[in-house]
């Protein structure tokens, strides 16, 4: 299948990757020419501008946005909104907020061009794990596209079958899912990322209790020294905190146990604040949520070493990188 991919970061240039292994043609377009140069040399066709990418589409087109949340979004769909026709399809894979994803939705339709947003999981990792993936939009657009959402999916690989589903079908099991209608796939995702957020601060906080173990503070019986890296590695195999999160969290704490290069300034990047907003439209209880993000703000300011465990799993994760430190002038 065709597919048009605007933007080559991290993820879409993996997810091109991935999806020209399947066997899919495409055709892509980024800000860097160098970045449009090095998939070209890997065997997508390349594209000088917007108006270039979509003029190498065949009817009916789908193009993939997968740029910054916010600004650079929305510039980019109503571009191309602007050089498409009716049955055309623009997917926003990126970050979006939901609400931005209803009203593009019905703008989109007033020229009857399809908008479905896909939250999208997997990080620097998905080239190879696969991507899972949240869809919202018109079910004629997702079912059109089912082969580019397939490709992308871990699929089912060695997860055990939920004991119930024999009967349920779908494609849940495979790793993406159509979630309703506009919006509704970046609304899963949103609270996605706000239970990532809380999963992250429980394991750094048990790390940092653990750092601090021994504290001169404690009986001197009762003071342990504890290997970080052995602890994360052993709950890795059988124990019910075991997660991908923690593997990331061993693999950072094996190649440094004090994780000296991080500083603990740890970055959010919006769908958790959007998160605890649904909680507070919906009258829902989210403390655990909250604290986290708020945990987020106050790592700018001073860091522990649970924020150290933070930021040494989103690097892991999703190839975050911490900001230069700012150099104090008198």
């Amino acid at each position: 299948m065709q597919l048009g991919m605007v933007g080559l970061g991290r993820m879409g240039a993996n997810m091109t990757r991935r999806l020209m292994r399947g066997g899919h043609q495409l055709v892509v377009s980024d800000l860097s020419p160098d970045a449009v140069k090095q998939l070209i040399g890997e065997g997508a066709a390349g594209s000088s501008s917007l108006d270039d990418l979509v003029s190498k589409l065949t009817p009916p087109r789908a193009a993939w946005v997968m740029v910054p949340a916010g600004g650079p979004t929305e510039k980019t769909v109503q571009t191309l909104l602007a050089r498409m026709q009716a049955g055309d399809t623009i997917i926003d894979g990126g970050n979006s907020f939901f609400k931005d994803d209803v009203r593009r939705s019905k703008m989109c339709a007033e020229k009857g061009v399809h908008y479905v947003d896909v939250g999208t999981s997997g990080g620097v990792w998905g080239l190879e794990r696969g991507y899972c993936m949240m869809l919202g939009g018109p079910k004629e657009a997702v079912s059109r596209l089912d082969p580019i959402f397939k490709t992308l999916a871990p699929g089912r690989g060695d997860i055990p079958a939920t004991p119930g589903r024999e009967k349920l079908g779908g494609t849940a099991e495979e790793g993406y899912l159509h979630c309703g209608p506009s919006g509704s796939g970046h609304f899963v995702k949103m609270v996605h990322n706000g239970i990532e957020y809380g999963m992250m601060q429980a394991y750094a906080e048990g790390f940092d209790i653990f750092k601090n173990a021994t504290s001169k503070e404690l009986p001197e019986e009762i003071r342990y020294d504890l290997n970080l890296a052995d602890i994360a590695e052993v709950w890795r195999r059988g124990s019910v905190v075991s997660s991908w999160l923690l593997d990331l969290t061993a693999i950072a704490l094996a190649e440094s146990p004090t994780l000296s290069e991080y500083s603990g300034f740890v970055q959010d990047s919006g769908e958790g604040r959007w998160t605890i907003q649904a909680a507070i439209d919906e009258a829902v209880p989210a403390e655990v949520l909250s604290a986290a993000l708020y945990t987020r703000f106050r790592s700018r300011q001073e860091h522990t070493f649970a924020e150290k465990v933070l930021s040494a799993m989103r690097q892991k994760f999703g190839g975050h990188v911490e900001p230069k430190k700012q150099t104090k002038t008198a």
